[in-house]
């Protein structure tokens, strides 16, 4: 059996936290997925006559997709500068941008990188859930 890395890595952010975030992003990731099978599934056709009664649904389900964004936006928001260039390290571990070896090296990147925006970037990443993921298994946490 492998041993994991030694552990040169101290964590601002609790796994815990970053499993949060984790669960929110898959969250955010299916109802965007349901939506996208959805619209290719089903073709309305009015013929004039017939009315959208599948309007409110929508609403509501983009609603609590809203929801779901804007939550985890806020939860992101709320990091210090260190917790938010660890998730964003994180991220980039997961993605296979540094090793975990280099994870001292991909923090200090990050926290370079650190601006008002880090939700935005960090939602803006399509794999989001799966990097953090494996960058918390690549580093052993």
């Amino acid at each position: 059996m492998q041993r994991r890395l030694e552990k040169d890595w101290d964590l601002t952010i609790g796994p815990d936290t970053v499993r949060l975030f984790i669960l929110k992003a898959k969250a955010l990731s299916a109802a965007v997925n349901e939506d996208y099978a959805d619209g290719a599934e089903h073709e309305i056709e009015f013929d004039g006559d017939t009315h959208d009664n599948h309007h409110h649904d929508g609403l509501v389900e983009e609603s609590s997709e809203n929801l779901t964004e804007e939550e985890l936006r806020e939860l992101i928001n709320d990091l210090n500068v260190d917790e938010a260039a660890e998730l964003i390290a994180l991220a980039w571990v997961g993605r296979g941008d540094y090793d975990a070896s280099e994870w001292s090296d991909a923090v200090t990147a990050a926290r370079e990188r650190a601006n008002k925006r880090t939700a935005k970037y960090l939602l803006g990443m399509p794999l989001l859930a799966d990097w953090l993921e494996e960058g918390l298994e690549a580093i052993g946490a």
